[in-house]
Formats: structure tokens, sequence, C-alpha cells
């Protein structure tokens, strides 16, 4: 059985995948209520899932009238994907948000959940046993050489 936070999840990206704009306005409480999970649950979901680097902006007001409102970014189109990739990568990268990054294609369909493992796998902190910064250099320059050669056919 998924738990609260995956059912949650696909709940969110079902109601956003309808929205005509891509952009949905909640509110934090009501979420809550309608999955009986306390509202610090919504925004562990939200703050995880829904990141930039998987491709999402979100947007929140407290207080009494407060929503969260989440907008999904689409990738740019293929043909400037490479520069998306090396706007995006720039000169290092962090494992989470090269991780973001692959979830992202992943999810925009221009690779393949076997392709976007292995990226991972290569890109690994366990993997690359360098020091900070190298390390973060090292896996930008991997993941920048494997991306384009994914995505040039």
């Amino acid at each position: 059985m998924r738990n609260i936070s995956d059912i949650i999840e696909q709940y969110l990206k079902q109601v956003l995948q309808q929205s005509p704009d891509n952009v949905i306005e909640i509110r934090r409480s009501d979420l809550a209520g309608r999955f009986e999970c306390v509202p610090s649950q919504i925004n562990y979901v939200i703050s995880t899932r829904f990141t930039l680097e998987k491709g999402y902006l979100v947007e929140s007001k407290r207080g009494g009238g407060g929503y969260i409102r989440i907008q999904k970014v689409d990738l740019p189109m293929k043909e400037a994907i490479h520069a998306h990739i090396f706007r995006t990568i720039g000169g290092e990268i962090d494992q989470q948000s090269a991780e973001g990054l692959i979830y992202q294609l992943e999810d925009g369909e221009f690779i393949s959940c076997r392709e976007a493992s292995l990226l991972k796998a290569a890109i690994s902190r366990d993997v690359l046993a360098f020091k900070l910064p190298l390390r973060d250099e090292i896996r930008a320059r991997l993941l920048k050489a494997m991306l384009v050669a994914l995505l040039s056919n």
C-alpha cells in the first residue's frame, strides 16, 4: 500500500494535469481534511515533491485566507533542451539539484526511467568520492556529457 505522501502527491499532480493553465490553488487545511492528516504533512509533500528542480513553482500565502499555489513549469521544447541543461547545470551541480533535473527530464519524457536510474547512479556522491567543490564540478561535467549524448538522438 502506498503511503499518505504518495497519495497526496498523486492527487495534486492529477488536479494539476486537469487544470487548463497548469496552476492550482489549494488551502492547506482543506487538503489536510480531505486526506485526514495534519497540515504539516501537506507542507512536507509540497516542499519535497513539488520543487523547482522537479519542474514546479510553489507560492505560499499564510494566514486566514492563506493558500498554496502550485504551477507546473514545462520544460523548453526539444530544440532548446541543450541550452536548458547547460543553464541549469552550470559549472557545478549538487546531487539534489542534479537528481531534480533528471526527474524533470524523465517526467517530461525526454529520458526513460532506465536512463534516469543510470544517470542517478553515475552522479551519486558514493561514486564520485571526491571532496567538494571538485565533486560537484565533476558531476556537472558528467551529467552534461551524458545528457547531451542521450538527447542528441
